[in-house]
């Protein structure tokens, strides 16, 4: 029987608005991290404050955002109309206080909780505001939420408008560093949702002039099946066309905000898009026939907007706002009469359309015994041949741990029994592979229910009908840091770009990092990473280290595994860099052999031979190979920015 423990007055607590923000940091900004994954808590401090400053804009005031970022501390700054000078410190340190709250200063905005600033404020070791209005300056500085500077009003100079300095709080945010691309895909959002604004980071210039269409065109990997049918009315705004590729790839904004996880608004979308073009072709496609493929990115206006959380990922609004017609009823009249018209005008458009519609119902109806078949061996390789270890999340049906869960895809048995022992069984699940994987390049989707391993690890992910169906929140690579374990990685990402691109476009797959090196005396160990680690560690450890060179991961015991894959485990995400061309890029170094490629390897063969640290007479054919595919990996994830 559980411990009794007495309840009285004293148990009672009333907590100041930042002891709040504080203890429950996860209510106000999703997730803490240290910065790798776009989603993590600095860049959501970052979006607060830009998000009030694009709100002035909406609003007609100011055509211009500054965004500096240096050694941690961000710097925001507009020039619309400035915080009311006698209420800046109540802005962002009263919590429920601002003018959105008032429909007459700010209509179809984004921040109407009243949270932003003071979250920003809350979770900052340094915070800075100072607000410009009429030749007049006020500003005050608060560490933790807690006033240190409040100076008076002074004359002043300066534009019209607000600047926030903050610094976030390394006691919360451990470890934390800005990740660029992260930043400048927030911010390059901004100015595809708002033609006509300029947003500088660090002195660079974003800016769009054609908005969604520029967003797509910028975003879409390889060329699309038709030109991009960009067509817009009051309050929406649409993109779309048909790519090469399998599923689908849709963003989604509410009044300026991408919102990652979708809501009503994109379902209200993809059933309207669905009704639509099968009116127009007068015929009854399969939902997936019509959506297979499609690349579309879609933006709304709803007034006083309900989101699931306060990070605003999700719309939850049914209509278009308190008086407005349903989410539903507006998409579908949008599309009704601006999509059929567009087709209606342009036929070859239509026409290219058309195809691909028809082209997914044969690829369809060809998979749909060979798809029978698969799921039986997968089912049936599940229950005998153990090849995923599951974790308690998903066995238990825990929907709440699911954002916590990972999923491990080693090589070989050793590395997976390692691993599986070291794991977290409730959110860790493993999956091994059998040899490496087939280069998928070029092959169509039947390739991946014919091949077992294809087929098993689709099934384990869970990922055949939608990546909305994804078990794990992280999708982990973890191969040995050789050649064959570089190459295994390289096959890997291929195959996820080639057939679940939008499982590395939502930022769920990752490479682990495991310690090339073990460096210990009789007192310490340290894991080291890279050769620089090491130096450093044997410098700590004497004369006397024992130096251990891992050469796969089957070599690192469990009880070591579980430093590796536990609160510090370091990860990599894939990203896709914007100006990354995939196909074109994964066709040069996983098509079939090219001139250009021989001549590629064969500049980029690194034999060191006057390295004066190397004895060596000459590099070993392991070595030499071991070079040319560093190369190859090397240059492509430097495009996706792992």
């Amino acid at each position: 029987m559980a411990e009794q423990v007495e309840y009285t007055e004293d148990n009672i607590r009333s907590l100041s608005w930042k002891e709040h923000i504080r203890m429950r940091p996860g209510m106000y900004i999703g997730k803490l991290g240290d910065g790798k994954d776009a989603d993590d808590g600095i860049y959501v401090l970052l979006k607060e404050v830009v998000d009030n400053s694009v709100d002035e804009y909406t609003m007609g005031n100011g055509k211009s955002i500054e965004v500096g970022i240096r050694d941690g501390e961000v710097r925001v700054r507009d020039y619309g109309r400035g915080i009311p000078l006698g209420k800046v410190i109540d802005c962002v340190s009263k919590i429920n206080t601002g003018g959105k709250y008032d429909s007459r200063a700010f209509k179809k905005t984004v921040g109407l909780n009243g949270v932003g600033t003071k979250a920003v404020n809350a979770l900052s070791a340094m915070f800075k505001v100072e607000s410009f209005r009429e030749g007049e300056c006020k500003s005050a500085t608060f560490c933790i939420g807690e006033v240190t500077e409040d100076k008076d009003q002074e004359a002043t100079t300066s534009r019209n408008g607000t600047k926030i300095t903050f610094r976030p709080d390394e006691s919360v945010f451990k470890g934390y560093k800005y990740r660029m691309e992260h930043v400048e895909k927030l911010l390059w959002n901004y100015v595809y949702l708002n033609t006509g604004l300029s947003v500088y980071l660090n002195g660079d210039k974003y800016k769009s002039d054609n908005g969604l269409l520029d967003l797509l065109e910028s975003s879409m990997d390889g060329s699309p099946r038709y030109p991009i049918i960009h067509i817009k009315a009051d309050d929406i705004e649409l993109a779309v066309t048909h790519s090469e590729t399998y599923g689908e790839d849709i963003q989604s904004f509410v009044n300026g905000q991408y919102t990652p996880q979708g809501g009503t608004h994109q379902a209200a979308f993809r059933e309207a898009y669905v009704r639509v073009v099968r009116d127009f072709f007068g015929k009854d496609y399969d939902t997936g026939d019509v959506r297979s493929g499609v690349v579309a990115a879609i933006s709304v206006k709803v007034e006083e907007p309900i989101f699931e959380s306060q990070t605003k990922t999700k719309l939850g609004s049914s209509d278009m706002g308190p008086k407005g017609p349903t989410l539903k009823s507006f998409m579908f009249d949008f599309l009704k009469r601006e999509l059929d018209n567009y087709l209606h005008r342009n036929p070859e458009v239509a026409q290219a359309l058309q195809t691909r519609i028809l082209q997914n119902e044969r690829e369809r109806k060809d998979l749909a015994g060979i798809k029978k078949l698969a799921r039986a061996r997968a089912k049936k390789a599940s229950l005998h041949n153990k090849k995923l270890r599951d974790c308690r999340a998903h066995l238990n049906e825990k929907k709440d741990r699911r954002e916590d869960s990972t999923i491990f895809i080693t090589e070989g048995d050793s590395a997976s029994g390692s691993i599986t022992k070291a794991r977290d069984v409730v959110t860790q699940a493993v999956f091994s592979l059998k040899g490496k994987p087939l280069n998928c390049f070029g092959l169509t989707k039947k390739i991946v229910y014919q091949n077992e391993e294809f087929n098993l690890l689709q099934a384990a992910l869970n990922i055949e009908e939608s990546i909305d169906d994804l078990r794990y929140n992280k999708v982990v690579i973890a191969t040995d840091a050789d050649v064959d374990g570089m190459h295994i990685r390289l096959l890997l990402i291929t195959f996820f770009l080639q057939f679940f691109p939008d499982l590395v476009k939502k930022g769920h797959l990752y490479v682990l990092q495991t310690p090339l090196f073990r460096v210990r005396n009789k007192k310490e160990t340290h894991y080291c990473y890279d050769e620089s680690e090491k130096k450093v560690a044997m410098k700590k450890c004497g004369e006397r280290a024992e130096i251990t060179r891992f050469k796969g991961l089957g070599e690192i015991s469990p009880d070591e595994f579980s430093f590796f894959i536990g609160d510090d485990m370091r990860i990599d995400p894939v990203v896709i860099g914007r100006e990354a061309n995939i196909q074109e890029m994964l066709g040069f170094f996983m098509g079939k052999n090219t001139p250009d490629r021989q001549k590629f390897i064969i500049e980029n063969l690194r034999v060191d031979k006057d390295d004066p640290d190397d004895d060596s007479d000459e590099d070993s054919d392991e070595d030499v190979e071991g070079d040319v595919v560093d190369d190859v990996v090397d240059d492509v994830e430097e495009a996706l920015e792992v």
